[in-house]
């Protein structure tokens, strides 16, 4: 199997000081996962060395907490499927990608910038594509981003959430238990540490929306959401103007170079997608069954945002 990958020298310094990591480290920390994971009779998981540091990564090398993550990590596809609504090969995949609904900004900054990702949820009809559809597609994406994007896995992300164009439909699709299991699956499942959120172009009624979703939220997440509103300079104060598009107010590139990006990208990753769709649990061998009833209703206690 392929070693890790070195970090460049701006990121190896943010890991050793945010994450505690050092080669040492990551090497036997590797080594501890791949001997859990062979223990785990309910358990299928990709064992990559590449895949098991991004999982460290986004748990600051706990090793427990990295259990756990990976292990509701592939929970979720038998416990919650509807959140993997969309495979890679669907044409509902290259169409919501066509869309540009859910964009991984293919450059930043700084080089250990955090990752920018950026929702424009108002692109998609409602009758043909839903909330879930979408984050599934995300999800995917972010699955190639854990084996090559050392920016998300090591610093993080910064997520810009345009709702300009959205309507009543785009926020009574999903309900309440779906929101639920979505937050768990992109904060508590994933190994990702968001380090903000901001808010573009809220529509009056989205208020009533935030606030049953904030119920899902920590204290040290609601401290890191930010309502702009429809002032885009605010925004720069947080996001470089470097790597955003002119429809925000940037100079990054376009938005059709961007889902051009990743339509290449995720052609190129085809085996790879083809070949996790193999691996998730038996929830019938789990060793522990309360275990799976525990990660299952109390996740939010759990988020991983530092």
């Amino acid at each position: 199997m392929m070693p890790v990958r070195p970090l460049p020298p701006a990121l190896a310094e943010k890991a050793r000081i945010e994450l505690g990591e050092d080669p040492k480290r990551l090497e036997e920390n590797i080594w501890q996962m791949k001997q859990w994971v062979s223990k785990q009779p309910h358990l299928r998981a990709r064992t990559d060395d590449q895949w098991l540091a991004a999982f460290l990564r986004g748990c600051k090398h706990r090793l427990e907490q990295t259990k756990t993550k990976m292990d509701l990590y592939y929970s979720l596809r038998s416990t919650a499927p509807y959140l993997y609504s969309v495979k890679h090969f669907d044409p509902k995949f290259i169409e919501i990608i066509n869309l540009g609904t859910t964009l991984i900004l293919p450059k930043t900054k700084n080089p250990a910038d955090p990752r920018v990702i950026l929702y424009r949820i108002g692109q998609y009809n409602t009758k043909d594509y839903t909330l879930l559809d979408v984050i599934a597609v995300l999800g995917l994406m972010e699955q190639i981003c854990f084996m090559e994007d050392d920016n998300l896995v090591v610093s993080g992300t910064i997520n810009v959430v345009d709702l300009g164009g959205t309507r009543w439909s785009h926020f009574t699709q999903t309900s309440i238990r779906q929101l639920k299991y979505l937050i768990q699956a992109n904060q508590d499942a994933m190994p990702i540490r968001i380090k903000s959120i901001h808010f573009l172009n809220t529509p009056m009624f989205f208020e009533t929306f935030f606030n049953i979703s904030k119920r899902f939220l920590n204290e040290k997440t609601k401290n890191r959401l930010w309502m702009h509103n429809r002032n885009i300079d605010a925004l720069h104060e947080h996001v470089s103007k470097e790597i955003l598009p002119k429809e925000y107010g940037g100079s990054g590139d376009s938005i059709p170079e961007i889902i051009a990006y990743w339509k290449n990208k995720v052609r190129s990753y085809n085996s790879f997608l083809e070949e996790d769709l193999k691996y998730g649990t038996d929830e019938s061998k789990r060793p522990d069954k309360s275990a799976k009833i525990e990660a299952v209703n109390e996740p939010f206690s759990r988020l991983e945002l530092d």
